[in-house]
């Protein structure tokens, strides 16, 4: 097996300057749901993984997934970079995994368990009213899920 190298100092400093929370899609998502009456909390500490938003009256949790960091496959965002391939494979993969154990963790504690990856929000794509009415649509369909409906 390769040795796998961790990424140059250059491109560790790129990449931990991501933020871990309050993205543009989580908030997004806040807004929509704040938009249609649902409270929720943040980032509980208790919880399997933090979840980004927990909505504890309707036992429900949603995982705000950046599509390259949680490799969502089909995605062009969910690329892998050109260098590096293996250790990034790795790390990766390794994320993907924690995904799995947390949402499986949080149904047996009896969560109901969302996954929103940011390209199923469309906020990059067309005229500021076609991303109002998608971003809309996809708010009414969110709600009807935590609802239960």
């Amino acid at each position: 097996m390769p040795r796998l190298t961790p990424p140059t100092p250059t491109r560790s400093r790129i990449m931990a300057a991501i933020r871990g929370h309050d993205t543009a899609p989580e908030r997004l998502v806040r807004s929509a749901l704040h938009r249609h009456g649902l409270r929720f909390r943040l980032h509980v500490r208790d919880l399997p993984g933090r979840p980004d938003i927990v909505l504890p009256r309707h036992r429900t949790v949603i995982l705000v997934h950046g599509c390259f960091w949680h490799r969502h496959l089909g995605c062009p965002k969910g690329t892998l970079p050109a260098t590096n391939r293996a250790w990034w494979v790795a790390k990766l993969r390794r994320n993907r995994a924690r995904d799995r154990r947390n949402v499986r963790d949080l149904q047996a504690a009896g969560w109901r368990v969302i996954v929103v990856g940011e390209c199923e929000l469309g906020a990059g794509r067309g005229t500021a009213a076609q991303r109002a009415m998608r971003l809309e649509r996809f708010a009414r369909g969110l709600v009807r899920k935590v609802r239960g409906a």
